[in-house]
């Protein structure tokens, strides 16, 4: 889902947001305790940061990764309707980010998973990951 113009009314969360892909092109997605979707790894982008140190902060915080920003892959903006907070939409500055190793769910993670892009209608998804980040790197897989 997209918010136009028409939508400048709803409040906006400004996140920053990892699609984080593993050597078989699965697709890493959390789900914070209380809550039943699943979403790409972040958050909110704090006053003062960068979309960059939001990200490899809440990557430290929610997953114990450590990762240098010449890592991250800028993806591009993109908005939908937030997961957690009703009336609210995120607006998400995206990074792409290829791992090689596990990791375990901290902090308010309470679960992770993977999945492939391709097969993953039996997730329960947030709007941003199911609407915007699965034909992404449905897109990006295809162009190899």
């Amino acid at each position: 889902m997209d918010f136009g113009a028409g939508m400048s009314n709803i409040p906006t969360i400004h996140i920053a947001a990892a699609m984080i892909e593993d050597e078989s092109g699965r697709l890493l997605v959390v789900r914070k305790a209380g809550t039943d979707k699943f979403m790409q790894a972040g958050g909110k982008i704090e006053k003062g940061e960068t979309a960059v140190d939001a990200l490899r902060r809440e990557l430290a915080e929610e997953l114990g990764l450590t990762v240098a920003a010449s890592r991250l892959r800028y993806l591009g903006n993109r908005t939908a309707k937030a997961a957690n907070e009703a009336r609210y939409r995120v607006d998400a500055e995206i990074f792409g980010l290829k791992i090689a190793h596990e990791v375990h769910p901290r902090a308010e993670i309470a679960e992770i998973l993977w999945i492939l892009p391709s097969a993953c209608e039996e997730a329960s998804l947030a709007p941003l990951t199911r609407d915007h980040i699965i034909p992404l790197a449905l897109s990006l897989a295809a162009r190899g």
